[in-house]
Formats: C-alpha cells, sequence, structure tokens
C-alpha cells in the first residue's frame, strides 16, 4: 500500500542550492526517483482533497505513478511541446491540498531528462517552486521559485527567482542542466 504525508507545511530549511553557484544534479540517462512513502494513501488524499487522480495518458505520466508518485499538472496546466514533457509528482498533499512532497520532472522523448529541484519540495516554503514554468521552443525552460526569509510569513515569500534551464541533447541521452538564477521580475 502507497502511503503518503498529510502534515501542515511548515518552514522548511533554506533552499541553499539556490544560494550558491549551480551544479547539475541531472545526468543522462538518469533513473526516475521513487517517491517516499510516509503516511496518506493516494485514495485517502483523493477522499480528503476531493480530487480524482490523473488518468496516466502521457508516457511521462505513466513513468511519475510507474515510481509511486501522483503525477499532476503544475497549476492545472499540461506542459507539453514536441517531444518535451514537464509533469509534476507528488507523494503527499498538505493541509490545504496542495502538493507536498513533490517534484517536478522532465521528460524528452517519453524518457526521464532530469528534475527542475534537486530533491522534493514542500508547499510555501523557501526554494519551493510557486510561480510558473515556462517551456521554449529552443529547449528551455524557466521555472519560478518562492525564496523565504526567517520572519515572512507563509502566505508570503520575501522574493522569488527564475532558474533557467536548458535541454541538453548533445549527451547520449537528453539531460536537463540549469544553467542560470536570476530575480523574477514583476
Amino acid at each position: 500500500m502507497l502511503l503518503f504525508s498529510a502534515g501542515v507545511a511548515a518552514q522548511a530549511p533554506k533552499a541553499a542550492w539556490l544560494d550558491r553557484p549551480l551544479t547539475n544534479w541531472n545526468a543522462p540517462g538518469g533513473t526516475m526517483p521513487r517517491a517516499a512513502v510516509t503516511g496518506e494513501t493516494v485514495a485517502e488524499i483523493a477522499k480528503r482533497c476531493a480530487f480524482q487522480p490523473m488518468a496516466q495518458r502521457t508516457a511521462g505520466e505513466q513513468v511519475v505513478a510507474g515510481a509511486g508518485w501522483v503525477p499532476f499538472h503544475m497549476f492545472d496546466r499540461q506542459i507539453v511541446q514536441r517531444d518535451v514533457e514537464i509533469v509534476g509528482g507528488l507523494s503527499g498533499a498538505d493541509g490545504m491540498c496542495r502538493p507536498d512532497n513533490f517534484n517536478v520532472f522532465v521528460f524528452v522523448g517519453g524518457k526521464l531528462a532530469g528534475t527542475l529541484a534537486p530533491g522534493v519540495m514542500r508547499p510555501r516554503s523557501d526554494g519551493s517552486i510557486g510561480g510558473a514554468i515556462r517551456l521554449a521552443e529552443d529547449d528551455t525552460i524557466a521555472a519560478e521559485f518562492a525564496r523565504y526569509e526567517e520572519p515572512d510569513p507563509l502566505c508570503c515569500p520575501a522574493s522569488r527567482v527564475t532558474v533557467r534551464y536548458r535541454i541538453d541533447r548533445k549527451a547520449s541521452v537528453p539531460v536537463v542542466v540549469p544553467v542560470a538564477i536570476s530575480p523574477t521580475r514583476r
């Protein structure tokens, strides 16, 4: 039985990967990480949060589900262009039914090319994707992350940053490479 966490989000430690020079955590041909088994079943989350688990229609959604994650579309928007697909995967939902213990996976030609964060994220915490994800025709991706500081209320991060990525198709297998972090313009 697959179990998930149902705890209320708390301030997580700082997302240090956003504070230092970027290094790539993705590797060509990397394996799909397994979802953490932590407390509440998919059926319990679906009942509590009044949602229907997604039918896994795309190759990426099937891979995400096969690794124990619950696939979801970021901000209810499917992101697919050409042979690139971006799919969220959660292993829990917080008290307000936001994805918890989640990551965002990028697939090229149905194969994992990497994640947009080096580890799982929590809602309303530093370093959590909290805004738009854009996939451009030139194989670049931009994702907006929340930056919280100690006194910030959970509703309102002090700032946001945009991380830009490129899909390196020169490798033996395509891989997502983070290339730059910049303040998000409002």
